[in-house]
C-alpha cells in the first residue's frame, strides 16, 4: 500500500515537472504508462492529457477567429478530458480544469462560455495566492483570456459609452496578466538555476513554448490598446514597465519584440517636442491604470523587487538593482525621441541577429522564414532611425551584418544598395545592386539605380549604358520615359568622352533620339524637356534648347537646373540683362547654392565689370561663413547621448559635387573650355590620394570638418583671384591664391591659378610649370592645355604650341579660345589657310559660347 502511494506520488511529480517545462510529449507518454496503472489519478491525468492536447494545438494554431471551427473539432478531446477533471476534482485541480476550459473555449470562438469558466475558477481569489509555476502560467493565460474574451464581446457591443467601460477593464486584464507571465518566466528562471538537468536544460529552448500564443498576446496588448485610445503616454509607459523586468532567457523573444513596438511607437507617433524621457526612479509607472489595485493586483509597490512569492509581481531593474560602486553617471537614460528608439533597436538587433537561422535545409525553412520576418522587422526601423539623422555610415555598417543570413533576399540586400549609395561606398553599391538584379532581373528601379552610379559616380559609361538599355528593354510604365533618359544620358556623357569627330556627333545624335522618345512617352515631364535641352546646348543648337528649357519651366517653375540653363543660354545669345534676371530670381529663390553664385559672378564680371562680381564673391564668402558657423555651433551643441546627428550633412550647402567645379578656374581673360564629368571626378580623386599622402607625411594638415564645405571655400578664393587678375591686382590674387591653397595644396585648380598669375606677371617659365601641375593631375583640363598652348607662343616653340593646342581641340571642339589661339599659331608657322579656317570656327563657336560652359550643370536624375 505505501509502494502504491509512493509510486502515485512519483507520477504526480513528474507531470507537475513536465508541465512546468511545458514538455507536452513526455506528458502524454507518462499518461500512457499510468492510465490503467493508476486509477487514483484519474484526475490529474485527465487535466493532464486535456492540457497536453490543448497546448499541442496551440502551437500550431494561435486562437483567432478563422481557426474556431477548426478548433471545435480538434480539440472536442480536450474539452471532454478536462470537463471529467472538473466534475470529479476538488480545490485546486478543480480551478485549473476550469481555467484550462476557458482556454478552449477561447479557441473555439465561444467567449461568453470562456468568461463563465473563469468565474467558477475564482480566477480574482486565486491571483492574491502563492502557487507554484505550473498554476502561475494557468492563471496568466486566464487573466489573458477573460481580456481577450471581453475585447471581442465589447466589440460586439454598439454603444461606444460601454466599450469605453469594457476598455478599462480588458487593459487591467491585460497588465495582470503580463505580469503574472512575467513573474512567471522569472519563477522559471530560478529554477533552472537550482536544477541544472540536461532535461530540464534541453526543455526550455529559446523559451516560446513557455510563454504560448495567449500570453504573447497578453503581454503585448495592453500598451497597444492604450495607443489605439489615444492615450499615447500611458501606452509608452506601459511598454517601458514591462521592459524594466529582470530579463530571463526565456523572456528574450518577449523582450525583443516588444523593444521593437515600443521603437516603431516612438518613431511614427512621438512628436520630439512631446517626448518625455525615460525616469531613472520609475515615476512613469506610477501612472495610468497601473496604479489601481483593484483589478490589476498592486500599486505602486510593484516598482521595486519582488520580496516575496505572495506579491505576484514581477522583479523590475531599478536603482537600487544597479552596482553600488556605480553612480547616476553610469546610466543612460535617453533625452530624445531618436535616442530612445535606437537604444531599443540595437538591443532588438543584437537579440534577432543572434536568434536567425542560418541553415537553408528544407526542415528550417519556415523557422528561418520567422527568424528572417522579425529581423528584416527590426532592421526596417533601424533605416527610418538613421536615415532621420543622416547616419549612412552607420546604416551601412549596419545592414552589412545582415548579408550572413539574406542570400537572395531582394528587400534587404535593396536597403543595403540604398545605403552603401547614400554613405558614399559606390564601388560595393554596384556590387550589390548587381545581386538584386540578379534576384530580380525586370526590377526597372534597379537597373536604373545601378546606371545612375555607373554614370554619375563611378563614371563606367559603358556598364551604365548597358544597365540603362536594359532597363529600356523591359519597358514597364510608368518609369518608361526615366528609362530612355538614363540611356540618352548615358549617350550624352559618352560623346562628351569622345575624341573622335565622327564618333562624337554620332553619339549625340542617339542621346537626343532617346531624350525624344522620352518625351514623346511622358510629355508632362519636366526632367525629360529639361535632359532634351541640355543636350541640345551642348550641340550648340541655342534656339531650339531655348524652346525646350521654357517648356521645362511651364511644366516646373522653380526648377534649379532649368533656370540655370536658361540663363545660360540667354548668355548664349549675348542677351546678358535677361540672363542677370533669371539669375537674380533664381538666387533668391535658391541662396544656398553656390552654383548659381557662382555663374552669376562671372555674369556680372563680364556684363557690368570685375568689381560688381568682387561684390558678389565676397557675399558668397560671407553666406558661407555663416553657413559653417551654424553647423559648428550644432556640432558642438550635440549632447553625449546615443547617436550624433550629422549636421554637417547639410544639402542645401552642399548640393554641388566636388566635379561642378571643375571649370570654375580659368584665367580672367579668356573663357573657360569644357571638361567632361568623368575626368574631373578621376581628378578629384587623385587629388583627394595625394591629400591623403601629404596627410600621412605631416606636410599638409587637413581642415577640420566637411571637406566639402572646405572645398567650397577654396574654389570662392579662386573665382576672386581672376577677378583681382581682371582688375590688374596680382599681388591680391596671389594672396587669395595661398588662402585656397591653405585648404586643399594639391588641387588642380590651385596650381591653374597659380599658372594664370605667372602668366600675367610674364613669367613664362613659372607660369609652365604651374599648367603642367595642373595637367598632371587632370590631363583633360582644357583651360589649362590652352593657356600652356599660348605659354609655348609666347616663347617661341610654336611646334610645342601646335600639339598641345590640337591636343586641345580635339578634345573639346566647342572650345572657340582654342581654335583662336590655334589659328594664331598656325598663322605664325606659315600656314595661312589652315589658320583662317580655324579662327572661321573658333568666330562661329563664340557666336554661341556660354557665359559658362553648359556642363557646369550637373546632369543627374
Amino acid at each position: 500500500m505505501a509502494a502504491n502511494r509512493k509510486a502515485v506520488s512519483r507520477v504526480e511529480s513528474d507531470i507537475e515537472k513536465y508541465r512546468s517545462e511545458c514538455n507536452w510529449e513526455r506528458i502524454r507518454e507518462v499518461v500512457n504508462q499510468n492510465r490503467v496503472k493508476s486509477p487514483h489519478l484519474e484526475v490529474l491525468l485527465h487535466l493532464a492529457t486535456g492540457e497536453c492536447e490543448l497546448e499541442l494545438y496551440l502551437i500550431q494554431n494561435p486562437p483567432n477567429h478563422e481557426t474556431a471551427a477548426k478548433a471545435k473539432k480538434e480539440l472536442s478531446s480536450a474539452r471532454s478530458h478536462l470537463l471529467l477533471a472538473a466534475k470529479g476534482a476538488k480545490h485546486i485541480l478543480y480551478a485549473e480544469s476550469h481555467l484550462l476550459l476557458s482556454k478552449v473555449h477561447l479557441a473555439m470562438g465561444e467567449y461568453e462560455e470562456a468568461i463563465k469558466n473563469l468565474d467558477k475558477a475564482k480566477l480574482d481569489d486565486m491571483a492574491s495566492q502563492e502557487a507554484p509555476c505550473t498554476r502561475l502560467k494557468i492563471m496568466a493565460e486566464a487573466f489573458a483570456v477573460r481580456g481577450m474574451c471581453m475585447e471581442k464581446l465589447a466589440d460586439k457591443q454598439g454603444d461606444k459609452k460601454k466599450r469605453e467601460e469594457h476598455a478599462e477593464e480588458i487593459i487591467a486584464n491585460y497588465e495582470r496578466a503580463g505580469d503574472l507571465a512575467l513573474y512567471y518566466l522569472q519563477e522559471i528562471e530560478k529554477g533552472q538555476q537550482t536544477n541544472t538537468t540536461s532535461s530540464s536544460s534541453s526543455s526550455l529552448g529559446s523559451g516560446s513554448h513557455m510563454v504560448g500564443p495567449v500570453l504573447e498576446t497578453a503581454v503585448q496588448r495592453a500598451p497597444l490598446i492604450y495607443i489605439q485610445q489615444g492615450k499615447m503616454d500611458q501606452g509608452i509607459n506601459r511598454f517601458r514597465h514591462i521592459l524594466k523586468a529582470v530579463e530571463t532567457r526565456t523572456s528574450q523573444n518577449i523582450r525583443t519584440t516588444l523593444a521593437r513596438e515600443l521603437a516603431e511607437v516612438l518613431l511614427r507617433g512621438v512628436c520630439e517636442h512631446r517626448y518625455t524621457p525615460p525616469s531613472v526612479d520609475g515615476r512613469e509607472e506610477r501612472t495610468g491604470s497601473l496604479s489601481r489595485s483593484s483589478v490589476s493586483g498592486g500599486s505602486a509597490s510593484s516598482l521595486r523587487p519582488a520580496s516575496s512569492r505572495g506579491s505576484l509581481k514581477p522583479k523590475l531593474y531599478t536603482m537600487e538593482s544597479r552596482p553600488s560602486h556605480c553612480s547616476n553617471d553610469y546610466l543612460f537614460v535617453p533625452k530624445s525621441v531618436g535616442e530612445e528608439a535606437l537604444l531599443l533597436l540595437l538591443i532588438s538587433e543584437l537579440q534577432v541577429n543572434r536568434d536567425v537561422v542560418l541553415s537553408r535545409s528544407k526542415e528550417y525553412s519556415q523557422s528561418r522564414q520567422h527568424t528572417f520576418f522579425n529581423a528584416t522587422a527590426v532592421y526596417d526601423l533601424l533605416t527610418i532611425a538613421l536615415t532621420r539623422r543622416a547616419q549612412y555610415q552607420m546604416l551601412s555598417e549596419t545592414l552589412d551584418r545582415t548579408m550572413r543570413f539574406s542570400f537572395e533576399e531582394f528587400h534587404l540586400w535593396m536597403q543595403f544598395a540604398l545605403s552603401l549609395i547614400s554613405s558614399g561606398k559606390f564601388d560595393r553599391a554596384l556590387q550589390v545592386l548587381r545581386g538584386c538584379s540578379n534576384v530580380q532581373p525586370d526590377n526597372v528601379t534597379v537597373l536604373l539605380l545601378a546606371a545612375k552610379v555607373c554614370l554619375q559616380h563611378l563614371q563606367q559609361l559603358e556598364e551604365g549604358l548597358e544597365f540603362a538599355s536594359k532597363a529600356v528593354e523591359v519597358g514597364k510604365q510608368p518609369l518608361a520615359p526615366r528609362c530612355h533618359m538614363m540611356k540618352g544620358l548615358a549617350y550624352g556623357m559618352m560623346a562628351l568622352e569622345a575624341t573622335r569627330q565622327d564618333k562624337r556627333c554620332e553619339l549625340q545624335r542617339k542621346s537626343l533620339s532617346c531624350f525624344k522618345q522620352a518625351t514623346s512617352l511622358d510629355p508632362d515631364d519636366h526632367m525629360a524637356q529639361f535632359q532634351m535641352a541640355m543636350q541640345l546646348a551642348l550641340s550648340r543648337q541655342i534656339p531650339e534648347a531655348l524652346q525646350r528649357v521654357r517648356l521645362a519651366l511651364q511644366l516646373c517653375a522653380d526648377d534649379l537646373q532649368s533656370l540655370h540653363l536658361l540663363a545660360l543660354l540667354l548668355s548664349a545669345q549675348k542677351q546678358y540683362t535677361e540672363a542677370l534676371s533669371v539669375l537674380e530670381a533664381a538666387v533668391l529663390q535658391y541662396p544656398d547654392d553656390f552654383n548659381l553664385q557662382f555663374t552669376k559672378a562671372k555674369l556680372e564680371e563680364v556684363h557690368l565689370g570685375p568689381e560688381e562680381a568682387l561684390v558678389t564673391c565676397k557675399q558668397m564668402l560671407e553666406h558661407w561663413r555663416v553657413g559653417y558657423e551654424a553647423v559648428q555651433h550644432s556640432s558642438s551643441s550635440r549632447g553625449t547621448g546615443l547617436i550624433e546627428r550629422v549636421t554637417s550633412d547639410r544639402r542645401s550647402l552642399v548640393q554641388m559635387h566636388l566635379a561642378e567645379y571643375s571649370d570654375r578656374d580659368s584665367d580672367a581673360r579668356s573663357e573657360r573650355g569644357k571638361s567632361s564629368i568623368h575626368n574631373s571626378l578621376a581628378a578629384s580623386r587623385v587629388e583627394h590620394a595625394l591629400s591623403e599622402v601629404a596627410s600621412s607625411s605631416g606636410s599638409f594638415i587637413p581642415k577640420t570638418g566637411s571637406q566639402q564645405l572646405w572645398m567650397i571655400q577654396a574654389h570662392i578664393w579662386l573665382a576672386i583671384a581672376e577677378l583681382y587678375l581682371s582688375l590688374e591686382r596680382p599681388e591680391e590674387a596671389k594672396a587669395c591664391v595661398q588662402e585656397a591653397s591653405s585648404i586643399f595644396p594639391l588641387s588642380h585648380q590651385v596650381m591653374h591659378t597659380r599658372g594664370c598669375i605667372h602668366e600675367h606677371n610674364g613669367e613664362w617659365d613659372d607660369a609652365k610649370q604651374g599648367y603642367d601641375s595642373a595637367l598632371a593631375i587632370n590631363p583633360s583640363h582644357i583651360t589649362s592645355l590652352q593657356n600652356l598652348g599660348c605659354v609655348y607662343t609666347q616663347q617661341g616653340n610654336l611646334l610645342m604650341a601646335e600639339r598641345i593646342l590640337r591636343e586641345a581641340v580635339n578634345m573639346d571642339p566647342t572650345s572657340h579660345q582654342a581654335w583662336i589661339s590655334l589659328g594664331n599659331v598656325l598663322q605664325a608657322s606659315g600656314q595661312c589657310e589652315a589658320a583662317g579656317e580655324c579662327m572661321l570656327t573658333g568666330l562661329q563657336l563664340e557666336s554661341t559660347n556660354p557665359i559658362l560652359p553648359f556642363s557646369t550643370i550637373p546632369r543627374s536624375l
